[in-house]
């Protein structure tokens, strides 16, 4: 996960507020060998060229090729997503989201599962073309909650946050999932929207939420109150959180280091150097720059 920013850049953009439950759709390394769906007009010719042809070959139902018909529309090129890799077979899908599918017919089944593994496997790394691999499983298959969910997360990982929070609200209505809520927040305050950011975070959902999510949604909550000029209130609402828990997982990591930069733009150098360096201490993993920002507090003081 990037480097947490809670101030007034949206807390997720470039650190992504993480799921209670997160499960990579394209996770494990089982990559073999696969092909999918064929896309159409690239199967076997039929016998017989057609009368007055001129001897040119044509595929289903008659149609001459892909490469010798007209562009692709843009609904068209969405439905056809980026190319799909042969190594992806959708078997790196969790079992779970894999079982959603098996409603569908066999061959879109298998095409929407390459596509979700896609889109998994290149978040990080390359979120567009993720978010246009989901977009494609979503043409296929948008009445499934696991595939409007993928375009959600997609969408948000690529900086389209009114895109994200449209699927990740059907997400919602058709599951009733809560775990989404840190995201569409965060969505919020990117759309410059924090007062409906704030409103997610008091949903009552959150109190059942396990830690990582509950601080995910602290750390969205605090920084809108911060989009607002709410320094104090933002402190306050990292103050109820379990700043001093012994775990070094990430969210305490996030939750040190949304506390030390509001105290900082607060006017608190002296607690927010202290803050800095308690998250340093349990950032073995890099996962921010507590260490420069405590440096740079110290050369300040200097």
């Amino acid at each position: 996960m990037a480097q947490e920013r809670s101030g007034n850049n949206p807390s997720g953009r470039g650190g992504r507020p993480t799921r209670g439950n997160d499960q990579r759709r394209g996770g494990g390394d089982q990559r073999r060998g696969g092909s999918g769906e064929q896309r159409r007009g690239s199967g076997d010719q039929r016998r017989g060229d057609s009368a007055g042809s001129g001897g040119r070959s044509f595929s289903r139902a008659g149609r001459p090729p892909r490469e010798e018909r007209g562009p692709r529309t843009a609904d068209q090129a969405v439905y056809d997503g980026p190319e799909l890799p042969e190594d992806i077979t959708g078997k790196e899908l969790d079992r779970g989201v894999a079982a959603q599918l098996k409603g569908l017919p066999e061959k879109l089944a298998s095409r929407v599962a390459r596509h979700l593994a896609a889109a998994g496997l290149l978040v990080d790394e390359d979120p567009e073309t993720a978010y246009q691999h989901a977009l494609a499983a979503r043409a296929r298959a948008p009445r499934l909650a696991v595939v409007r969910e993928a375009a959600g997360e997609a969408a948000y990982a690529a900086g389209h946050y009114s895109e994200a929070l449209a699927e990740l609200r059907a997400a919602k209505r058709m599951n009733g999932a809560t775990d989404y809520l840190p995201i569409m927040a965060d969505c919020h305050r990117a759309l410059g929207q924090p007062q409906q950011a704030v409103k997610l975070a008091q949903s009552a959902s959150v109190a059942n939420f396990a830690a990582p999510a509950k601080a995910e949604m602290t750390i969205v909550e605090a920084g809108a109150r911060r989009d607002m000029g709410q320094l104090d209130a933002a402190l306050r609402v990292l103050e109820q959180a379990p700043l001093m828990n012994k775990s070094r997982e990430p969210w305490v990591v996030r939750l040190r280091y949304a506390y030390a930069d509001t105290l900082e733009a607060a006017g608190r150098p002296t607690e927010a150097l202290t803050w800095f360096h308690r998250t340093d201490a349990i950032d073995a993993e890099e996962l921010t720059d507590a260490a420069e920002r405590a440096s740079a507090l110290e050369s300040a003081a200097e």
